[in-house]
């Protein structure tokens, strides 16, 4: 097969390094680096491997028969790109870039790659440049001399316009304090939509779950939007938000996000909170799981784990949905098919068959029964804290002053209701 010139010929390694304890099985994690590899339209995956080691080498990660063997390899197959499957240090990212005469990424650079050519919201794009700089700022330390030479073009983290090599941190921090400024004022107006979101009394259900999941494919089904649904990694970077009307049940607002993954930079997971806030403002929480695949259930505890990070408690009403069961062989999908019927908690579902959506509606229907209700409340004139906690709760419809306080039409959730009870 002939090689497209515009394309850049990379190779994908996962260090297995033995004295990493939180280290994840090497297979699936090659499997999932290659995925995230395949999601940028530039590269052309010519070969991966798993790379075993003691323990990490801090000058050039790997030991020098491993380095040797590799640039042959390199070598012979024209490689231009180099992806490493984890974290690389600044000298590491230099001293192999040397051995190898190739353009280094790791784990991080090739995530925040994928990230900027993926947003399409203000927002969005913000947060990209922003988690960009913050990694570019951690790898100024003698790092960036010998890089425009060498560095050729992907987009974002490397090519022509890395005029950063030449700055220093201050004129990234300026940038910083920037893009700060301009993404406060776009989660600003965010804030509005979603305040005036609260007033509707349509209840918010979040689609969540590792990327790749089906989230969006199920979103399409659900909503007839033409999301970006592709069997790609990261497919959804941006929030996407429609209207559904439940059989006999309320209408919905369903919110699409973005997938998680495991090892999130954390240069992103601080750009991409804002993103996920849409989560925390969900009345209900549905964990979208891709059951065929063999590490679904690690995906799950990834999730679980971000979900908590972002302040998510136990309390909030979620339900596990077991997607993609067309792709498991007959006998697994009829015991997985029958366990998901024992718990009410869980639904399996063939987002692209559309098999078990309509018992999906049934339980949303179900979890969100008078998820927001309206009710009358008569406040005195000393009440002016319960009167500013319901104002900044977004739960007051009409207000009208009487002789002895206020006569106050609420929308609000159970949960709320109780909140205000314990003033």
């Amino acid at each position: 097969m002939e090689h497209d010139p515009a394309r850049t010929r990379a190779w994908v390694l996962h260090p297995e390094i033995k004295s990493d304890d939180d280290r994840r099985p090497p297979v699936p994690a090659l499997e999932e680096a290659v995925a995230l590899a395949a999601a940028l339209p530039d590269l052309d995956v010519v070969g991966s491997e798993i790379v075993r080691l003691p323990r990490a080498q801090p000058g050039l990660l790997f030991g020098s028969g491993k380095i040797e063997e590799l640039g042959e390899r390199f070598k012979a197959a024209e490689v231009e790109l180099v992806l490493i499957d984890g974290p690389v240090t600044p000298v590491q990212q230099r001293n192999l870039e040397k051995e190898w005469k190739v353009k280094i990424l790791d784990r991080t650079g090739l995530i925040l790659e994928i990230f900027s050519d993926r947003a399409r919201t203000r927002e969005g794009v913000l947060q990209v440049e922003m988690a960009a700089l913050s990694y570019q700022r951690t790898r100024l330390v003698r790092a960036w001399t010998h890089l425009e030479r060498q560095r050729g073009g992907l987009g974002f983290v490397g090519g022509p316009g890395e005029t950063q090599i030449e700055a220093d941190r201050r004129a990234i921090d300026e940038q910083l304090v920037r893009l700060r400024r301009q993404l406060a004022k776009v989660v600003k107006t965010r804030e509005l939509h979603r305040a005036a979101r609260a007033k509707v009394p349509f209840p918010i259900v979040a689609l969540v779950g590792y990327t790749n999941a089906g989230k969006s494919t199920l979103f399409n089904r659900l909503t007839g939007a033409e999301v970006m649904a592709k069997d790609m990694l990261f497919a959804t970077l941006d929030p996407t938000m429609r209207r559904v009307k439940l059989e006999d049940g309320p209408e919905v607002i369903l919110s699409d996000t973005v997938g998680f993954i495991s090892n999130l930079p954390t240069e992103l997971v601080a750009s991409f909170r804002a993103t996920l806030e849409e989560v925390l403002g969900a009345d209900l929480i549905v964990h979208v799981r891709d059951i065929s695949h063999d590490e679904s259930q690690a995906q799950a505890a990834d999730v679980e784990a971000i979900l908590t990070s972002l302040g998510v408690t136990e309390d909030r009403p979620m339900l596990e949905i077991w997607n993609k069961i067309d792709l498991l062989p007959d006998e697994e999908r009829t015991a997985m098919v029958s366990r998901a019927e024992r718990d009410p908690g869980i639904i399996a579902i063939s987002a692209v068959t559309g098999e078990g959506l309509d018992g999906l509606l049934e339980a949303i229907s179900d979890q969100l029964q008078g998820v927001r209700h309206e009710a009358q409340l008569s406040l005195g004139f000393a009440d002016g804290r319960k009167r500013a906690w319901l104002f900044a709760q977004d739960v007051v419809q009409d207000e009208r002053q009487t002789e002895d306080g206020f006569e106050i039409t609420v929308l609000w959730t159970a949960k709320q209701q109780a909140q205000f009870e314990a003033l």
